[in-house]
């Protein structure tokens, strides 16, 4: 049995999670807007020209010079060494201990360069509640775990990508990277709306075993990180094509430091990548399980693989001398490519043993 009530209340709560989602991309737009251009304007006040092109060789070097902190960056790439230094979301943070309020600015309000990034972050927040539990609620209503068809599948996925970024954003200023996220978010739930939406019902009959809970719920949190991966990957390149031309200038100059950035994405695969490797092995049991073997080239399968062997080959190209990290990295937006096909291109259009999309094609 459905319970109609609770699958239209999960339909109102995604919706309005598409809303919330799109005033938080509005705002965190505007926060890199205003951030980039108070760095541009205060970079073009405090440093001669000839002043820059030292600096600039320091970023990325690690420690050079002998006085206590010179040349060091702090984990988002910025030099501490500053007089007035800024935080990861852009604003100013006195060296004293006397706060970080601006001076001339009302204490206990947001910076001026934070304002519009703290209202995408609280939004995010309220986007991030209303999935969780729409997702919810589509569970109970069915009495199942949400993980039947694509509808389901990228509901949970955006609520791993979204708790996981609002998770980081409680523990380090990562306003910064809120439009990154909030974009493919977004997306995959607007999709998901117009495009995936399937009626909530039970279960067929052979997706009802323990392992779809396993596999699927792994495969959703690995793609969730892939996201988040390839939100840091596209951010560390437009900031290091902009680093390479001479400087990072506009809303560019809002982001980290292009090595802090891909830092970060390399990061972020460390954690996904293991996960992926145990979805497809979890994948080979329940087939074992389901159909007497533990694989079969159906056409999700393979991309699975395919998925896995992109991903293999961009950390073993990070780790490896001969490459560069931006081709590294993108290897890593190959392999996210690859993920976005295997959710559209093969479920929708390939048919196979996994053809379980729920979309009327």
């Amino acid at each position: 049995m459905t319970n109609t009530t609770q699958a239209l209340a999960s339909d109102y709560l995604v919706w309005g999670a598409v809303v919330v989602l799109a005033l938080a991309l509005l705002a965190f737009s505007v926060h890199l807007a205003v951030t980039g251009s108070a760095r541009t304007r205060r970079a073009d006040r405090a440093e001669p020209a000839d002043d820059r092109a030292p600096r600039a060789a320091v970023v990325g070097a690690g420690v050079t010079g002998s006085g206590e902190g010179a040349g060091r960056l702090d984990a988002d790439g910025l030099d501490p060494a500053r007089t007035a230094r800024t935080d990861g979301a852009g604003s100013d943070v006195t060296e004293s201990t006397g706060g970080t309020t601006p001076p001339g600015h009302p204490a206990g309000s947001p910076a001026p360069t934070r304002r519009w990034g703290v209202v995408g972050l609280q939004l995010t927040w309220l986007a991030t509640f209303a999935v969780v539990a729409g997702t919810v609620l589509r569970a109970l209503s069915v009495s199942r775990a949400p993980l039947g068809n694509m509808y389901e599948f990228a509901l949970v996925t955006v609520s791993f990508a979204l708790l996981v970024y609002s998770g980081w954003s409680l523990r380090r200023d990562r306003l910064w990277l809120g439009a990154f996220i909030v974009l493919p978010a977004l997306l995959i739930l607007g999709a998901a709306r117009l495009w995936w939406y399937t009626e909530a019902s039970q279960l067929m009959p052979a997706l009802d075993n323990i392992w779809l809970v396993i596999h699927v719920t792994i495969a959703t949190l690995s793609i969730a990180l892939f996201t988040i991966g390839a939100a840091l990957a596209t951010a560390y390149l437009l900031k290091d094509r902009a680093e390479r031309r001479g400087g990072a200038d506009g809303w560019l100059a809002a982001l980290p430091g292009a090595q802090a950035l891909e830092r970060m994405t390399y990061g972020i695969h460390i954690f996904a990548f293991p996960l992926w490797t145990f979805a497809l092995v979890s994948g080979a049991v329940w087939a074992e399980q389901a159909w007497g073997r533990y694989w079969g080239w159906d056409p999700k399968e393979t991309w699975t693989f395919v998925i896995w062997v992109v991903y293999a080959a961009y950390l073993h190209a990070r780790a490896t001398t001969g490459w560069s990290t931006r081709r590294a990295t993108v290897v890593a937006l190959a392999g996210f490519g690859c993920v976005i096909l295997n959710y559209t291109v093969v479920n929708l259009l390939m048919t196979g043993l996994h053809s379980y999309s729920g979309v009327s094609t």
